[in-house]
């Protein structure tokens, strides 16, 4: 009797991976192929405005929050002094850093102290000193203030801004060149945008020159190598089909833009999460809503960011955790918007995306797999079927994966080498071997103590970018 009921249960898990594989893999085709037309048409888009001259800046705050980032800041602040834009200010918070991240920023940028009473319209921790340079095209703040985290750092930022709209990024990130001026476009098309988020492409293994690639290449560590894959295949996916129907429901907090008094009105960065960035999205959802405000989210495919991955497993796990857990406290905060008729799209599409396809997916795919192996092993299907049955999902998604990759490079007009291709391709097959499986389990582990968790900033090793 015990016998059969494990059985049944077997089949049941079983076939609902089975079903879970099969919607997953028609939403990852559809997003995929209407990723990839839309990456195409925007380049023929481009090289129209290429040859038209354009003359349209608003001014625009570009606020960098860092906690001991002394070996990168430098670098991400020359990147934006090399935008291709004229309205613009670079507000640089350090949260308490026990390096010298502002001692660095201060010498290399010749600031002088100032005088400076921030206005806090959203809450923060009180600043320590403000510093400002003018000796540039534009002008360079820096904020020390008490630590308080991520999100109170980014509320200082916001505070501090001059101009009515202001861009979040991380402080181990570059901007390319004509990113300001391509995340700002969808801005004057429509009056009603509030936010709009970047696309996000490993820094690691390339090398850029006055906000240009000058090199590019593979990352040499294939954990590293596999998070391009990774980080491609997803911007390309969801997010752009997500676009279609106004249900974006992140927006990375390594580059993205936003208008200040929409944030200011729902209260800045949440102090209560450690997924600040896609939390804030999802309120400002809901405030919209329920006050019927007309509001438009949107990606921008061409805006460029360079970030700094984990370059070891030990890192990575970290991140993810951190990344697991923020999207469980903003799902949970929001889960009223689930099923429910007044958010539309956004509750039964993208909130059931997240819910299932992220959220729960590291859960499903390790038990799936377990009942596959167990069926296996008592007998319950054949080694032909396995076989079959584990050929055809890894061939699905190292195919999709790599095209999605390579749909990418050829739109952006990066040339690779016979040695990064097949690099590309060998971590495509680990990465879907193995890799998804690690992280799911990382994953999982995400809630071992979860009310005993500090809010702190997450922290991978930094090395000096365009290395």
């Amino acid at each position: 009797m015990f016998i059969e009921i494990a059985r049944a249960i077997l089949i049941s898990v079983g076939a609902f991976y089975s079903l879970y594989l099969l919607v997953y893999a028609t939403f990852l085709v559809i997003s995929v192929t209407v990723g990839a037309s839309e990456l195409y048409k925007n380049q023929q888009m481009s090289r129209l405005h290429n040859e038209i001259s354009h003359e349209y800046y608003f001014p625009v705050s570009i606020v960098v929050p860092g906690y001991n980032e002394e070996v990168t800041i430098c670098d991400t602040v020359h990147s934006l002094l090399n935008l291709d834009y004229r309205l613009y200010e670079i507000v640089v918070v350090d949260d308490g850093s026990k390096d010298d991240t502002s001692k660095v920023l201060i010498e290399e940028f010749k600031m002088s102290k100032v005088r400076r009473k921030i206005k806090k319209s959203i809450r923060c921790q009180e600043e320590e000193f403000v510093y400002e340079s003018y000796a540039y095209k534009v002008p360079v703040v820096l904020i020390r203030k008490k630590n308080g985290g991520k999100a109170d750092a980014l509320n200082m930022g916001i505070n501090a801004s001059r101009y009515p709209y202001f861009i979040c990024m991380d402080a181990d990130s570059m901007l390319q060149s004509d990113a300001l001026e391509r995340i700002v476009r969808p801005v004057l098309t429509d009056e009603n945008l509030i936010a709009c988020g970047g696309l996000v492409r490993i820094a690691n293994g390339v090398v850029l020159e006055n906000g240009k690639v000058k090199k590019y290449g593979m990352p040499k560590k294939m954990v590293t190598a596999m998070q391009v894959l990774e980080y491609e295949r997803s911007f390309l996916a969801s997010r752009i089909l997500f676009d279609m129907f106004n249900g974006s429901m992140i927006i990375s907090g390594a580059f993205g833009l936003f208008k200040k008094d929409i944030v200011i009105a729902v209260g800045g960065y949440d102090h209560g999460t450690m997924g600040e960035d896609m939390e804030l999205v999802v309120r400002l959802h809901v405030f919209c809503r329920k006050n019927n405000i007309p509001y438009t989210i949107k990606y921008e495919t061409e805006a460029v960011c360079w970030s700094q991955a984990p370059e070891s497993m030990r890192d990575l796990r970290k991140q993810r955790r951190r990344w697991h857990l923020g999207l469980f406290q903003s799902l949970s905060k929001h889960k009223q918007i689930l099923f429910s008729r007044k958010f539309g799209a956004v509750g039964f599409v993208s909130y059931m995306y997240f819910l299932v396809f992220e959220l729960l997916s590291p859960y499903i795919e390790i038990f799936g797999i377990l009942s596959v192996i167990a069926m296996f092993l008592l007998g319950m299907v054949t080694t032909r079927v396995a076989l079959t049955y584990t050929i055809i999902s890894l061939l699905f998604g190292a195919v999709l994966t790599i095209s999605a990759f390579f749909s990418r490079i050829h739109t952006q007009n990066i040339k690779l080498t016979a040695d990064d291709i097949w690099k590309a391709i060998w971590a495509c097959i680990y990465e879907n071997i193995g890799f998804r499986i690690i992280l799911a389990f990382t994953r999982m582990t995400a809630f071992i103590g979860y009310k005993k968790k500090k809010l702190q900033w997450g922290k991978i090793k930094r090395v000096k970018l365009n290395q």
